[in-house]
């Protein structure tokens, strides 16, 4: 295998109080007892980094590796707009039980009190059971101490915007949108590379350790934006043997494909790291130039390096849905050339 190639990574698992019992089977991993909430499946977070599970980097943090190729890995432009940090984490989310209500702060405020990056995500919806619904946006307008008086009463669900969910829907969340995930939802995250939450309300219950989870009513004032939406769900096509546009968002850009044969994805031009999430049966990824070949299996994700990402996606077994998250950069080549040129002659 050549020096850069797709990665895959060793499951990163997380208990969590209202997790539930469908990530291992998912994954095809032996069941456990605990409630495993959340699989981090590509993670830059110093707290939770990923390691690599194949090539030659096998059993390396995925952070190390980074720090030795960042514009081949990162892309040219994304590594020098974060400092060659990754700037995005992916996780699968199996909650059981009703997630808190939250909001996550933006860029400005996280890096003010947290010196952190700010939270924006996007939830993809894989399963649900028939009544499952989720949380996200007021759906009505409210002020500040309006709020606070929400949260002390215990109703602040009484101002929230509900939502019914199937397999497929979508919901972006920019930070400052209260939201919340229930009971009953198997889904997709893509998110800004942050572990900054503020809790509003948990419904009184215990954490793991028994004791009650900690609240930032005062922060998250701070952070939410009251403003209500007209429609809060991510509206998009679903052709199949076609890449969907989901979002472009200034964080983030999201793809999702169905296909029953092969399928060409040549992504060289946004000049940004790949990743990819297989939602839905086996698939082998095939690099063109190199002819190197991972198998990703449903429940897995992959890193494909910026700057390898040509390469074909093959169902094994009839049929694959992907997601593809990526920082779309392709409008910035110029800036790209001037970046590299003014980096080169620096040193």
């Amino acid at each position: 295998m050549s020096q850069l190639y797709p990665f895959l990574f060793e499951p990163n698992l997380h208990s969590i109080v209202w997790g539930g019992h469908r990530l291992l089977p998912y994954k095809g991993l032996p069941a456990t007892e605990e409630p495993v909430g959340e699989s981090w499946e590509v993670s830059a977070v110093p707290s939770s980094t990923s390691i690599i599970s194949n090539g030659l980097y096998k059993g390396h943090l995925l952070n190390d590796v980074i720090s030795r190729f960042p514009e081949e890995i990162l892309g040219v432009s994304v590594a020098c707009e974060y400092k060659n940090q990754l700037p995005l984490l992916v996780k699968f989310i199996d909650a059981e039980k009703d997630l808190s209500i939250q909001v996550h702060p933006d860029n400005e405020m996280a890096q003010r009190e947290h010196g952190k990056m700010g939270k924006s995500e996007i939830w993809y919806i894989i399963d649900a059971r028939q009544d499952s619904y989720l949380y996200a946006g007021f759906k009505k307008e409210i002020t500040p101490e309006e709020y606070k008086r929400h949260v002390e009463e215990g109703t602040i669900v009484d101002v929230l915007a509900k939502h019914a969910v199937k397999p497929g829907d979508v919901f972006y969340l920019p930070a400052g949108r209260v939201h919340a995930i229930c009971g009953g939802i198997l889904l997709a995250e893509v998110q800004q590379s942050s572990d900054v939450t503020y809790r509003i309300f948990d419904y009184h219950r215990p954490g793991m350790d028994g004791k009650p989870r900690e609240l930032h009513t005062e922060l998250a004032a701070k952070a939410l934006d009251f403003r209500v939406e007209e429609d809060y769900r991510t509206q998009y096509n679903t052709q199949s043997n076609r890449a969907n546009h989901v979002i472009d968002s200034p964080f983030f850009s999201v793809r999702v494909t169905e296909m029953t044969g092969p399928f060409h994805r040549n992504l060289i031009k946004y000049d940004s790291f790949i990743i990819c999430m297989c939602i839905e049966g086996d698939c082998l990824i095939r690099m063109r130039e190199s002819g190197d070949e991972v198998m990703l299996c449903e429940g897995f994700s992959t890193l494909i390096p910026a700057s390898i990402a040509d390469y074909d996606v093959i169902p094994l077994h009839g049929k694959t849905r992907i997601l593809d998250a990526y920082i779309d950069k392709k409008d910035r080549g110029l800036g790209s050339s001037i970046t590299r040129f003014l980096h080169i002659t620096s040193k």
